[in-house]
């Protein structure tokens, strides 16, 4: 499925406010899951779920 034009000028916006500011969602990402990890951590659970976080 090709793009319409409107679809194609917002994914350039988007491409260039990720290269101007970051990729703000995979860091809230990264950090949700490293905060998921430790709160597993400090309450002893084993069954925590395997996060992609690698500090």
């Amino acid at each position: 499925m090709t793009p319409s034009p409107t679809e194609q000028i917002q994914l350039l916006i988007y491409d260039d406010l990720i290269r101007e500011r970051g990729d703000v969602v995979a860091e809230a990402q990264l950090a949700a899951e490293h905060t998921q990890h430790q709160a597993m951590e400090v309450l002893g659970r084993q069954d925590a779920p395997s996060s992609t976080y690698h500090r």
